[in-house]
């Protein structure tokens, strides 16, 4: 007797709970790869001074460019107004404006556009019932949250319209990068958790591997937030060799404001060695999960995950020294910037698959 083949797919066999799963974290993971998008879009607008250049914010308004010739005149003399221009970019003219102009418009239209991806899918699958009722307060929770981080980038953005100032309040810098490496973190955990809603079982000596790989995500996630206040002090540009730091292993200077603490965050000296040590820590402490998942994991999205980290750690680092010996291209920036979120994903995928199944003690 000949078995029965349908002509089917695949998706269409399974349940339909299974396929509701795949659906909302396929639709998760690409909001997800949006807002990995933007973090790098933010970079690029950092690294070139453009974050400036619109005064004003208008949430629906300014969705449409300029469209006539006075209002590009009228933003434009707004944008005088400011120690930005004034003190760094003075003389430009309407076209340069226009060039600064439009990489932020492009950032900030982004924005929006993850806001209609996130909410316009949510209502329509919350409408046909393919959201189960538990995850509904959460993905609303999310959506409050990306609102939120729309108003958090204002506030970035007014720091730096203050008369002391020609660029962003670094505090503010991290709170924008911190929220949306959250966010992002957020969207791919939940979509996990609907591809893999099991934990898979794994030897005891997977123990080793998930220490080193919560040491390594703790650090990492550290290095992160340093590097936002390396962007925001524009720490990058100074101390420009490496493995030292103009010759030292701690730089002259490291404690020099009071209280001693600020230097962690407004000390240009710190702050660089700061990212540098952590960065460095947590690369070991990838590594280490990196060989022990590789010894001790069978094969599967553990093991996968764990070498994933390693080689995404390995590449973040080298970008790194190599963004700094070459103070700081916009393109290399950009690129550092946004292999973060790689190790990040890295990250999530490792402590996704090392999750504890339940009854069991590895």
């Amino acid at each position: 007797m000949q078995p029965i083949v349908s002509n089917m797919p695949f998706d269409a066999r399974l349940p339909t709970a299974d396929r509701n799963a795949r659906v909302l974290a396929t639709w998760l993971l690409l909001v997800a790869a949006m807002v990995w998008a933007m973090v790098a879009l933010g970079g690029a607008t950092r690294l070139t001074g453009s974050g400036l250049s619109i005064m004003e914010w208008a949430p629906f308004r300014g969705t449409l460019p300029p469209l006539t010739e006075a209002e590009w005149q009228r933003l434009f003399g707004l944008y005088r107004t400011i120690p930005q221009y004034q003190l760094v970019n003075a003389g430009i003219d309407l076209e340069g404006f226009k060039q600064i102009f439009w990489l932020e418009w492009a950032h900030r239209l982004w924005g929006r556009l993850i806001g209609l991806a996130f909410l316009l899918p949510l209502l329509w699958f919350a409408f046909k019932g393919m959201v189960p009722r538990r995850l509904l307060p959460r993905l609303g929770v999310l959506f409050v949250l990306g609102g939120m981080q729309g108003a958090i980038g204002w506030f970035m953005v007014a720091s730096g319209f203050q008369a002391d100032r020609t660029a962003v309040s670094a505090y503010r810098l991290v709170a924008h990068l911190g929220m949306a490496l959250g966010l992002y973190a957020a969207l791919v955990w939940t979509a996990l958790g609907l591809l893999r809603p099991a934990a898979q079982a794994l030897p005891a000596a997977a123990r080793a591997v998930r220490g080193a790989a919560h040491a390594a995500a703790a650090l990492l996630l550290l290095a992160m937030l340093a590097g936002g206040f390396v962007a925001g002090l524009k720490a990058g540009f100074t101390y420009n060799t490496f493995p030292l730091m103009d010759g030292r292993l701690v730089p002259e200077g490291y404690a020099d404001l009071s209280p001693w603490l600020r230097n962690w965050f407004e000390n240009i000296a710190a702050v660089q060695f700061n990212h540098r040590l952590l960065a460095t820590l947590g690369g070991l402490a990838a590594l280490a999960a990196a060989g022990l998942g590789w010894l001790r994991l069978p094969p599967g999205p553990a093991r996968l995950a764990a070498l994933g980290l390693g080689g995404a750690v390995a590449l973040q680092y080298a970008l790194g020294v190599a963004t700094l010996l070459a103070v700081v291209p916009v393109w290399l920036g950009t690129l550092h910037q946004a292999t973060a979120v790689l190790v990040l994903t890295m990250i999530l995928l490792l402590l996704h698959a090392l999750r504890r199944a339940p009854g069991t003690n590895t």
